[in-house]
């Protein structure tokens, strides 16, 4: 599998996601610089963490119209596989490559601690490693990860089955939106969605930060691990 990750003025993630693709692939995955605008022969495009453009106007909004963002929607539109955590979910959705917007946490707060998600899907490529209703442990890091999105947008993400990952309690308990377990207010304790095709996972807290015993913990390492085993060549 070959990854590239893009890097935004503002990105402080990119070597963070660059351990978890190196661990899963034995290779570097290649830093993409926004101004460039060449993903020949990319199997995964990944939008890391950070503050791209020091999320002025809005987190991700800058970031949405860098010049290699024009050739990550053909990319995606050519059935590419994206991955976007934190401000890299804020730029899909500012893009409109996947539906909804991040608003400031419901208690006006960075929030920076570990969380729990339930995995409400098994059979994409980002979560196959996993089992439906499987909990695990993951750090959250961000000021805006409050997701929201009208009526129909999520009667629709609900009802073919896009969200990806919740917000729930270690026993894998989704509460109230306004719960311990839901602490930035997302709706319906959404923490991660997919495209249509589910070839396009956005999600907030940081499962590239948990990939090594040395990090803490493994927890986040099946997705990568699903990654590599679902785009192999």
């Amino acid at each position: 599998m070959k990854a590239a990750i893009v890097v935004f003025p503002g990105t402080n993630r990119e070597r963070d996601m660059a351990i978890a693709l190196r661990r899963v692939t034995g290779h570097e995955p290649r830093m993409v610089w926004h101004r460039e605008t060449d993903l020949t022969g990319i199997d995964l495009v990944v939008l890391a963490g950070g503050f791209s453009y020091g999320d002025y106007l809005r987190c991700g909004a800058m970031a949405a119209h860098s010049p290699i963002m024009t050739e990550i929607r053909s990319f995606a539109h050519k059935g590419g596989h994206i991955l976007g955590v934190c401000n890299g979910f804020q730029i899909l959705t500012e893009t409109g490559l996947l539906p909804g917007a991040l608003l400031r946490n419901a208690n006006l707060r960075f929030l920076s601690q570990d969380c729990h998600l339930r995995v409400e899907r098994a059979d994409t490529p980002f979560t196959h490693k996993w089992k439906k209703g499987d909990v695990f442990r993951t750090p959250m890091a961000h000021g805006d990860g409050n997701y929201t999105a009208d009526q129909s947008t999520l009667d629709r993400l609900e009802g073919e089955g896009l969200v990806a990952f919740r917000y729930a309690t270690a026993q894998g308990v989704v509460q109230a939106d306004d719960s311990a377990s839901n602490l930035n207010g997302s709706v319906n304790s959404i923490a991660g969605i997919l495209s249509e095709n589910s070839r396009i996972c956005g999600m907030m807290p940081h499962p590239e930060d948990l990939v090594d015993p040395l990090m803490g913990g493994v927890d986040g390492l099946p997705l990568f691990e699903g990654l590599v085993e679902a785009l192999v060549r």
